[in-house]
């Protein structure tokens, strides 16, 4: 690990400053710390948010339901009243990494960790999120590790986080600060993919820093699933996953979000296999048809674990949706 400068921030205008001068934030550390002691980040300062008190404040009973930055994942998990009202992005807390990491993950830096592909982490391959202008050795590498949505000649890391996926599906916005004020963006379009720029991961700016995540209520939310499929049962990133929510009236599906996991350079949501739910009864044969939809085109392990998680997705969120 080289040396950096550090400085401990007392608020978030002082974060945001050292942010827009260079500084990269260092919020819960399991992302951060392990990418320094690699030595793939190598920054000259870093700016610890642990002790501004405006990012850990939270409210799971707005509306919206608003979310600090440096929530742990664990709380938000633990607490009864999210769970209710969003079931989904409960699950996608409990499913992910560990309880100790969980413990010490943050939601802000969930949203922002940085890619698993195996070029990326191991520091010497070639890699253009690394490295721009490298090359991308891990598209000669196992189709395993290869995304099968939004890739580029670039890069075809998938994107390797839960919580977005879920955050995605429930139609939630990312409240962001920067020198230029305070900005919402929806978490559909937090993330970018990777054309000919795989390094810009996210949307954003200098200086600008995740303040809080605004996740709205509402049937979608409420009827609503997170399923991952793994390659072992426990602290193993998703091979591939989904997130679901309905809608439903007289039985019918009248509104769907469908959100691909893990088999994509971003979280990818399918609007194709939400026009094969809504009108619909929501039977397991309708959940094939729109896990089948939103998989069309693709092969491999990645996309049929997406398969399955679509299907089982599907079938629970209408079973919370009162559909039997």
């Amino acid at each position: 690990m080289r040396a950096f400068q550090y400085t401990r921030a007392r608020s978030l205008s002082e974060a945001v400053t050292a942010a827009a001068a260079g500084a990269t934030p260092l919020a819960g550390g399991t992302t951060l710390v392990e990418l320094l002691r690699a030595e793939i980040a190598r920054p000259a300062h870093v700016v610890d948010l642990r002790w501004v008190g405006e990012l850990r404040e939270w409210d799971t009973a707005g509306e919206p339901a608003r979310i600090g930055a440096l929530t742990s994942m664990a709380a938000l998990a633990a607490d009864p009243l999210m769970a209710a009202r969003f079931p989904a992005v409960v699950e996608s807390l409990q499913l992910a990494a560990s309880g100790q990491l969980r413990a010490m993950a943050t939601i802000g830096g969930n949203l922002l960790q940085a890619s698993r592909c195996p070029a990326f982490r191991d520091g010497r391959s070639p890699c253009n999120r690394r490295a721009p202008g490298s090359g991308c050795a891990a598209r000669t590498g196992p189709a395993h590790d290869h995304a099968v949505r939004g890739t580029s000649t670039a890069c075809v890391a998938p994107y390797p986080g839960d919580l977005a996926v879920a955050l995605v599906a429930a139609d939630a916005e990312i409240e962001t600060r920067s020198p230029a004020g305070t900005r919402r963006i929806p978490a559909a379009a937090l993330h970018r993919a990777p054309g000919a720029t795989p390094e810009r991961e996210h949307v954003l700016g200098r200086g600008e820093l995740i303040a809080a995540v605004l996740v709205p209520g509402g049937p979608t939310a409420r009827n609503a699933a997170f399923v991952k499929v793994r390659d072992r049962g426990s602290f193993a990133f998703a091979l591939g996953s989904a997130a679901v929510g309905l809608e439903v009236s007289a039985g019918l599906v009248i509104a769907a979000r469908v959100v691909l996991g893990s088999v994509a350079t971003i979280p990818w949501r399918s609007h194709e296999a939400e026009s094969v739910l809504v009108g619909e009864r929501l039977t397991a044969g309708t959940a094939r048809a729109a896990a089948d939809a939103a998989l069309a085109g693709t092969c491999g392990p990645r996309a049929e674990a997406a398969r399955g998680a679509v299907t089982k997705a599907c079938l629970t969120a209408a079973s919370r949706a009162g559909v039997s």
